[in-house]
């Protein structure tokens, strides 16, 4: 009766079911042998060719989008896929307030990169001298384990949006899309992606 009357209310007000997760965030290895490994393959299919692999105590691996069972990662500087039956998610990634640890967002034309350091958000690149900037505060939508992010910082704010984005450069493929306000004198406005754990 009990269970019946759980089931009822989780269809009686949607709002009570939890989302078990949204994508990109980071899942471990589970269920691989100790002396065996998780293939990457190149195309979704267990008979695509093995593009690399993950140790069986693989641990933050960033999966950016699913498809019938499987789910795509980097490896190298391409992007594959492996099985998501040998990954556990993680509940530990997004928390209102912060970003992950590891989380860094990056682009070109022109060069940079951005990435939280002991409370302040750190830009460089090629035509920018290292900047750091207090972040003021970090803002979510207060949809649970929603990605979207809003850095605020002192002179700076950096957005990122749920979205399959490339870098231009390589075959590696992200989960995120970045966009980066300068204030200041001369406003100024860059695009790129972003990635969370290694």
């Amino acid at each position: 009766m009990l269970r019946f009357t759980l089931v009822f209310m989780l269809l009686a007000h949607p709002a009570l079911a939890t989302q078990e997760y949204i994508l990109p965030t980071l899942f471990d290895v589970t269920g691989v042998a100790k002396d065996d490994v998780l293939n990457i393959r190149e195309r979704p299919d267990a008979s695509a060719p093995v593009i690399g692999a993950l140790a069986p105590d693989a641990t933050r691996i960033e999966v950016v989008q699913e498809q019938d069972g499987w789910g795509q990662v980097n490896s190298g500087e391409r992007a594959g896929w492996v099985s998501m039956r040998f990954l556990s998610y993680r509940t530990d990634v997004w928390h209102d307030g912060t970003v992950p640890d590891g989380f860094a967002c990056f682009g070109t034309e022109p060069f940079w990169d951005v990435r939280i350091d002991g409370g302040d958000l750190v830009l460089s690149g090629l035509d920018i001298e290292q900047e750091r900037h207090v972040v003021q505060s970090t803002l979510g939508t207060g949809v649970f384990r929603d990605p979207a992010r809003a850095v605020v910082a002192e002179g700076i704010t950096l957005v990122e949006t749920p979205q399959i984005c490339s870098d231009g450069m390589s075959d590696r493929s992200f989960g995120m899309r970045a966009t980066l306000i300068r204030h200041g004198d001369t406003p100024s406005l860059l695009s790129g992606c972003c990635r969370i754990g290694n």
